[in-house]
């Protein structure tokens, strides 16, 4: 199947060099280009995008307000939402996060990371820009209001659907580690892993495994770690 990608940055020498690029492989194409956040959205259910890499500073609509828009609206469930930034640390990654983006990379990054990227996201996969470590997302989440007394309520009390092992899968999901990873450390087959990763989803109302990492932080299941 081919990944239909549509590029949402207001710089158009960047987005002549990502169709370059993704145009280059066969798995993917490049279905439109967007300079602004509210064109991204239109193109995105015109062109019937699969995955979105978007920039978040755009003029009008940013990438930010747009990413929201995209993970609204349920007719644009299968959309998977990829934030490239020039800042690897950047509280705007954060928000973009909790508005359903699948992860971020860095504009800086190597060809072969973002079209890994691109796959990645449209195999419903977190992404995490290697530049970006578990730590730094943690400690992001953490200033972003969840503290203590800043916890999701409403998402802790979700979580009391999870079975114990989906719970534990969750905290290893949180980790930013993979099925296989995850397998080895819980001594069970990969198949097992992908079949509680997906059912903590579903009873969680997540769209990847990027919104399971946020849940985790934000429903105080998983605490950040600001060593």
């Amino acid at each position: 199947m081919t990944i239909r990608v549509l590029l949402a940055d207001d710089q158009a020498l960047l987005r002549s060099a990502f169709r370059v690029l993704v145009d280059s492989e066969s798995d993917m194409e490049v279905v439109g280009e967007a300079s602004d956040g509210a064109e991204a959205v239109r193109l995105t259910r015109e062109r019937e995008a699969d995955v979105v890499l978007m920039d978040i500073r755009m003029p009008g609509t940013d990438g930010l307000a747009a990413t929201r828009l995209i993970s609204a609206d349920p007719s644009l469930a299968h959309v998977r939402v990829v934030i490239l930034t020039t800042f690897e640390v950047d509280d705007y990654v954060v928000q973009a996060l909790r508005a359903g983006a699948s992860g971020f990379l860095g504009k800086g990054s190597e060809p072969e990371e973002l079209l890994s990227a691109i796959r990645l996201a449209a195999g419903g996969e977190a992404l995490l820009s290697p530049a970006a470590t578990k730590g730094l997302i943690a400690r992001f989440l953490a200033q972003g209001d969840i503290g203590d007394a800043g916890r999701d309520p409403a998402r802790s009390e979700r979580l009391d659907a999870l079975t114990s092992r989906e719970r534990e899968v969750l905290v290893q999901v949180a980790g930013g580690h993979s099925n296989d990873e995850i397998a080895e450390r819980l001594e069970v087959s990969p198949l097992t892993v992908k079949t509680h990763v997906n059912r903590a989803m579903a009873k969680l109302g997540a769209r990847d495994r990027a919104q399971l990492v946020v849940i985790a932080y934000e429903s105080g299941l998983v605490r950040p770690r600001m060593d």
